[in-house]
């Protein structure tokens, strides 16, 4: 019993075939900050190269804005298009960021499991919605590495602002003397210099937490050696069955081959152990074909099917060993054994001539 207990331990690495089931699934080994880091890097090197034209085009969509709002007569009947108009204006000017941040989030998750499409994990299921399982998965290890890594991600931007803005708390003071865009300018620098060094920080997280994420992915598609063998023979079949399969495969062909024997036209024996049945046409063949072949119990029921048809039997030992090993059935002979083989047909054709046949 503990035997059986013990090979019902997950300790086996998943095979490919597990692996590729779990990924039609929709269960990959996949990190979220990995994804988090990448939006972030992207924005943080779209607002790096572009802040200049964004600011450009806020500052003309409010100049536009507060022009027309001065010259329209805002009614009931015109409300909607004035407010739909300016909705579509502030798309069109967040629509390069928010270009930006689905194709980074996109290749992060590419990079990570590649395409992956399955509609198995969006399916309702009675066990997302139980308190009980709910509860498990809230006290699992999982959660609490989640847990753990939230509370580092608000301590670690925390810090680093906190750190930052005590290092420039010196150019503080001298804003209150600077104009509205200077001040503005500043305050971008330094969220920039806090944003950057987050950054570098959550990089070294999110490759931590991947590599977390693969060993967790890994460790659940564990398989127990049971496990292994039942998908082993569940792809390859059962062993028995392949048995058998082969057994019956064996019978007809071997059925096959005794069936080729009556028209042979001499079988050269060892003479105890092997038997060769060789047919020969002159018309279809360009040089004898070996019909049939054994050895031991085949051998002598070659011979005795060879005896009830008239065949001519011939005792040849090292050429029934040479055709039995190097050629298989209905082949034909080499080259190298024509002379030899064609002195046996000439006997037995002078056999049948003397015999009347």
């Amino acid at each position: 019993m503990a035997e059986g207990d013990k090979d019902q331990e997950k300790t086996e690495q998943a095979t490919p075939k597990r692996k590729e089931d779990a990924r039609k699934r929709g269960q990959v080994a996949q990190s979220r900050e990995v994804a988090s880091v990448a939006i972030l890097s992207a924005c943080l090197v779209y607002f790096y190269f572009n802040t200049p034209g964004v600011i450009e085009k806020i500052k003309q969509l409010m100049v536009s804005t507060f022009r027309e709002a001065g010259q329209i007569v805002i009614t009931q009947d015109n409300i909607q298009s004035i407010f739909t108009g300016f909705i579509f204006k502030g798309f069109l000017l967040l629509f390069p960021l928010l270009l930006t941040v689905v194709i980074a989030g996109l290749l992060a998750n590419i990079i990570q499991v590649g395409l992956v499409f399955s509609a198995e994990s969006l399916e309702p299921k009675l066990s997302k919605i139980d308190p009980l399982k709910g509860l498990q998965r809230l006290l699992s290890l999982k959660s609490v590495v989640e847990l753990f890594k939230n509370i580092l991600k608000v301590f670690i931007v925390g810090y680093i602002a906190y750190v930052t803005v005590r290092g420039e708390a010196k150019g503080i003071f001298p804003l209150m003397d600077q104009s509205v865009g200077e001040i503005l300018l500043y305050i971008g620098k330094i969220s920039f210099k806090i944003i950057f060094t987050t950054c570098w920080v959550l990089i070294i997280l999110a490759v931590m937490d991947y590599a977390y994420q693969r060993w967790e992915y890994e460790k659940s598609l564990k398989m127990s050696k049971q496990e292994i063998k039942d998908e082993h023979k569940h792809s390859e079949g059962d062993p028995i069955v392949k048995a058998r399969i082969k057994r019956l495969q064996r019978e007809m062909a071997r059925k096959r081959m005794m069936a080729s024997v009556p028209k042979a036209d001499v079988v050269i024996t060892n003479p105890t152990h092997i038997a060769v049945a060789l047919q020969y046409d002159q018309s279809s063949m360009i040089a004898p074909v070996v019909v049939a072949k054994g050895a031991g119990f085949i051998a002598e029921k070659i011979k005795e099917i060879a005896n009830e048809n008239n065949v001519p039997v011939v005792e040849d030992k090292p050429m029934a060993r040479v055709l039995y090993k190097m050629v298989d059935i209905n082949k034909v002979i080499p080259e190298n054994l024509y002379r030899a083989v064609a002195e046996i047909l000439a006997y037995v054709y002078g056999l049948k001539k003397d015999r009347g046949n």
